[in-house]
């Protein structure tokens, strides 16, 4: 068993005057608002969040938006291809989200960042917060890269000692992440006693040293309450080793998952949900980052479902599922809220991952920041689909603060000329609700929702009732996007049968009808299919100018039964 330790008046009067008119004032306001209040949605401390650029100061789930006035319109000097309510760095690189933790209302989210790319090479966690997971504050670097002799800083985990078991205080942060130098990765532990604004190199780093492994990194570390004890997930090239720990510092050897066929394993999770919300189906969840081409896909993230004891996770099966069927959701993480009840918290958790995919990573023509962008916040809840636990994704309800005023279209036939007028977007942030139907007078297959701007359409959301997938392909229509090459331009899909149709207990086969999802955002599509049962999450390099939607099929008819547009605010400057 291997083990690893880290070691070791005048104006007075004024004031006091103005003082007493403020409290009065106060006191009055409050009269009057509790006078006419019934249910405001009991937000922490009477503050609202604010629908700005900045982070909003009411708890996440708090249920109530402030009045104040939404921007649907681009931020001055804003480029291009900056998103308008997606996660991105002011300039420079970002890469790898970094598990979110929360104290006091406010949660604490961490990305890979290197402001000298891209001329210098490392990277280092740079912090923002928020209390609602959609408007976001920039808090700075928290841990700085080339302070310590052992490298950059590189993927791990946070959590919040709230039992001082590594004896930095009781509820210290302790981050376990990856330093790599001159090509050797080991683990190092940092502590912050300021939650999570800045923290310490704790003595006697690294406090899991290489055992001469080619691939050792991207620490994940849960509380396993039930043992009592600290679970590590570490990738290990094809493996995921498990580790346990007392203290955070002393780390054994527990037993390893290995996996051929999905390339060099990266950024794994370990973590319990309810199938079907159902308590006595309580499963552990075990997911890597993972390389797909074998099965015709590219890299994306992988997992299994089964039990873990403790010591060794058992898969119930051999074969994996996919998060997300796109080309960009990688280096995923997941977490839950540990103010809700314990079965909220095994119903769902939240999930950001990633937007960007390492074949093009570097060569996206984003010119004032570059590596990508995070997807939306989603919900992540283990559902049983085609009689398997299966992990569906919807977009957390928290988003619904960014909603505009919508339009709508109703029923209608759906031809390869088109549907008729449809709602058109005022802007490059939007989201579409689609319900495509294969009635049994219909005689079309594929339906497509082109999405275009400036006169050219850059990216389809396409669904094959005959096929039962759902599928995205992007169009290279800007200067630079051909470099791209295949992985860009290649149509992704996913399996995800027509309701009320070819489904088990459904009608005839290739008939029924398919909800979408589709959150846009100038340089990103997100598409939720059947209320999450798939989603495609996908870069997207539209032309400038006005944008567009239509919709049609590829051949014969089909119906549109309903589509909604809805206009999402801005909650990011132009950076």
């Amino acid at each position: 068993m291997q083990r690893y330790s880290l070691r070791t008046l005048g104006p007075r009067g004024r004031w006091i005057a103005v003082a007493v008119v403020l409290a009065l004032v106060l006191a009055a306001a409050t009269v009057i608002g509790l006078a006419g209040r019934t249910n405001d949605g009991g937000t922490q401390g009477g503050a609202a969040p604010q629908i700005s650029g900045s982070q909003s100061s009411a708890p996440q789930g708090s249920g109530t938006q402030s009045g104040a006035p939404k921007s649907f319109s681009r931020p001055e000097g804003a480029s291009q291809f900056r998103p308008s309510y997606h996660l991105t760095p002011a300039k420079e690189w970002m890469n790898d989200p970094q598990r979110p933790f929360l104290l006091d209302g406010v949660w604490h989210y961490y990305y890979l960042y290197n402001a000298d790319h891209p001329e210098g090479n490392g990277t280092e966690w740079f912090h923002a917060t928020s209390t609602d997971l959609v408007h976001w504050k920039d808090e700075g670097v928290a841990i700085e890269k080339f302070k310590n002799g052992l490298g950059d800083i590189e993927t791990g985990s946070a959590v919040v000692d709230q039992d001082n078991t590594a004896g930095f205080g009781k509820g210290a942060v302790v981050a376990i992440l990856t330093q790599q130098d001159k090509g050797v990765q080991r683990q190092s532990l940092f502590y912050s006693t300021d939650k999570g604004y800045t923290f310490k190199a704790a003595d006697g780093n690294p406090v899991m040293d290489n055992p001469g492994a080619q691939h050792w990194r991207d620490p994940k570390i849960i509380r396993d309450e039930a043992r009592g004890q600290w679970v590590m997930a570490l990738a290990e090239g094809e493996k995921i080793g498990l580790y346990t720990s007392k203290d955070l510092k002393d780390w054994r050897y527990a037993s390893g998952f290995e996996r051929k066929g999905l390339g060099i394993l990266e950024c794994p999770d370990l973590f319990q949900l309810d199938v079907d919300g159902d308590p006595a189906k309580r499963t552990w969840v075990l997911a890597a980052s993972a390389n797909g081409t074998a099965e015709g896909r590219t890299t994306g993230v992988a997992y299994w479902t089964g039990t873990f004891d403790g010591t060794t996770f058992t898969p119930a099966d051999d074969k994996h599922q996919w998060l997300d069927a796109g080309a960009d959701f990688y280096a995923a993480v997941t977490w839950d809220d540990p103010r809700l009840p314990e079965n909220e918290r095994m119903a769902s958790r939240h999930a950001i991952g990633w937007m960007n995919n390492w074949t093009y990573a570097r060569q996206l023509p984003t010119t004032d920041w570059q590596g990508g962008a995070d997807s939306i916040v989603r919900d992540i809840r283990l559902k049983t689909v085609q009689g398997r636990p299966t992990l569906v994704s919807s977009p957390t309800p928290a988003l619904s603060a960014l909603d505009g005023e919508a339009k709508t279209a109703d029923s209608r036939a759906l031809t390869p000329e088109g549907a008729g007028g449809l709602p058109q977007p005022s802007g490059g942030a939007y989201r579409l609700d689609v319900t495509l139907e294969r009635s049994a007078n219909d005689d079309g297959t594929e339906a497509l929702v082109k999405l275009g701007n400036g006169g050219a359409d850059y990216a389809t959301v396409g669904y094959n009732f005959e096929a039962g997938t759902a599928w995205v392909s992007r169009a290279a229509v800007v200067p630079g996007a051909d470099a791209l090459g295949p992985v860009f331009t290649d149509r992704r899909s996913a399996q995800s049968p027509p309701r009320n149709g070819s489904a088990p207990g459904g009608g005839q086969q290739g008939r029924g009808s398919v909800e979408l999802t589709i959150f846009v955002d100038y340089s990103s599509v997100e598409v939720f299919v059947n209320g999450g049962e798939q989603t495609l999450t996908s870069v997207v390099l539209p032309k400038s100018g006005q944008p567009s939607v239509s919709a049609a099929t590829a051949g014969g008819k089909l119906t549109l039964k309903s589509f909604k547009y809805t206009p999402l605010a801005t909650v990011l400057p132009a950076r």
